[in-house]
């Protein structure tokens, strides 16, 4: 029988944090070649992105392989595509690191060590390999296979109303508040720097989020003077803001910069890598992840994309009341269209039984890769903002960003499942 009354814990880190700047660099250029093929006319469905970043000292490279339209790749004096020594075309770097340099100074990196002007790029991304190719492209055939083999889960429970675990959510939620201040020179916000972190133990009372036990923030700070004590006073009003009324006791335990000192951030003070906050882009730690990363890849790569229906799946099956948690999992493996299995665990609270609930899914979605980026509508350039603050949780934009947190398949799912 499961425990009502534990303390869970999530952390989340902010968009400066190294990791997440490489997480950002690597989405900003899934969103320029989708920006770019639509200028040019070329199908959004036959680009294909598997882009990596690493960020340390005033250097940032950004490696991987591509498919991308003719406006990026370089050309001859003739015009013609200049090719590589196998014969694959090669890529012109100089709107690569544009679109690099912008996402650092949107950050907010100036500082000596880490400087969105200054900064030297490189560009090392090639071709995409034609092994890989045959098997995802479409061949004639309507059908096209899972850019790579894995299992993807996504989750959902009735703890907040984007129905996104409280840990997690809150851990975002701080860190959102105060970038959002210091990005606004909201007074003694101004002071502080883009990268940080946040942890928080949410205590349980009867399977429900009652309150925090422990609240754990680190953040740079640009003047070298203040004190852990100097720099709490600038984060609490934030912190309090942040979290729900009364969450917050005599008996919350506060560790703010516990070093004592942090002014070296970002990849100056440690390096960066795409794709190593893979928790905190999910469910912090509330739910399996199948551990494949998200950012810099196109929606070819089930990693990304078949994690997203997996939550926009149990998202609305949690919010058609059919369940107050549930975990999905989808298993697929490369070249290969269909889902190789769909796997339900409503943790017994469940209203339907689960099997006859993951018939039900491949009923109300076409759960292969294609059937996904169609459905939700994927082939766009609206990856960069899930760069920081996680993937899930999120309003769905205007601009088609989020749809995977839409719960307008409820109405099908009850129908499904009578």
């Amino acid at each position: 029988m499961a425990r009502s009354s534990y303390l869970f814990t999530s952390e989340s880190v902010s968009e400066g944090h190294p990791d997440k700047v490489c997480d950002r660099i690597s989405d900003e250029i899934v969103d320029l070649i989708f920006r770019e093929a639509k200028k040019v006319g070329m199908d959004p469905g036959q680009v294909r992105i598997a882009c990596e970043t690493l960020a340390t000292t005033n250097r940032v490279v950004i490696a991987g392989e591509v498919r991308v339209p003719e406006t990026l790749l370089k050309k001859g004096k003739d015009g013609q595509v200049l090719l590589d020594a196998t014969g694959a075309p090669v890529v012109n770097p100089s709107k690569f690191k544009s679109a690099a340099r912008k996402a650092i100074r949107a950050i907010g990196y100036e500082q000596s060590g880490f400087h969105w002007k200054t900064a030297k790029i490189d560009v090392l991304l090639h071709g995409q390999s034609a092994d890989i190719a045959q098997g995802v492209d479409a061949a004639g055939n309507k059908d096209v296979g899972a850019g790579d083999q894995g299992i993807m889960f996504g989750y959902a429970a009735r703890e907040t109303p984007e129905l996104l675990p409280a840990p997690i959510y809150y851990a975002h939620k701080i860190l959102e508040t105060l970038t959002e201040a210091r990005k606004a020179n909201n007074g003694p916000a101004g002071k502080l720097g883009p990268d940080a972190k946040s942890q928080v133990t949410v205590r349980y009372e009867n399977g429900k989020p009652v309150g925090v036990t422990q609240i754990v923030l680190s953040t740079q700070h640009l003047d070298e003077t203040l004190s852990s004590a100097d720099v709490r006073k600038i984060v609490e009003p934030y912190v309090r803001s942040a979290l729900p009324e009364g969450w917050i006791d005599d008996q919350t335990v506060w560790h703010v910069n516990p070093t004592g000192k942090f002014v070296v951030g970002g990849p100056d003070g440690d390096a960066g890598l795409t794709g190593r906050k893979i928790i905190v882009d999910t469910y912090g730690g509330a739910a399996p992840h199948g551990g494949g990363a998200f950012s810099g890849k196109d929606p070819t790569k089930v990693d990304r994309s078949a994690a997203y229906a997996a939550r926009y799946l149990a998202k609305n099956v949690v919010a058609a009341g059919l369940a107050d948690r549930a975990t999905i999992q989808l298993s697929y493996a490369i070249g290969v269209a269909k889902p190789l299995s769909i796997y339900v665990d409503l943790h017994g609270t469940g209203k339907v039984d689960e099997a006859r609930l993951e018939t039900a899914l491949g009923e109300v979605m076409d759960l292969t890769p294609r059937g996904i980026r169609t459905h939700l509508d994927l082939n766009k350039p609206i990856y960069a903002k899930t760069a920081a603050y996680g993937h899930f949780g999120r309003k769905p934009g205007r601009d088609g960003s989020f749809s995977w947190e839409k719960t307008d398949l409820v109405k099908a799912l009850k129908e499904a499942v009578k």
